[in-house]
């Protein structure tokens, strides 16, 4: 059974991103045991979740919302002239 990994100490994007490339170097020696493997993958899961929290909860800028309607107007009029 996976054991739970505390992500409470990453409470930035850019800390989860940095743990993520250490995992990804540890895992790439040959001489890691299966056991050490399996449990950075399971932080590396936990990290990979709470990444994805921190990008669904962020807040979006009034000037990044406008260029997102401007490209989705403009992808939509050229898929109706098409």
């Amino acid at each position: 059974m996976a054991r739970r990994v505390d992500t409470s100490a990453y409470t930035t994007f850019g800390q989860i991103t940095d743990r993520l490339d250490q995992i990804v170097a540890e895992v790439r020696r040959k001489d890691l045991p299966l056991e050490s493997s399996l449990d950075l993958f399971d932080e590396a899961i936990a990290l990979g979740s709470k990444a994805v929290d921190f990008v669904d909860t962020a807040p979006v800028l009034p000037e990044e919302a406008v260029g997102n309607s401007a490209k989705e107007d403009a992808n939509g009029s050229e898929a109706a002239a098409s």
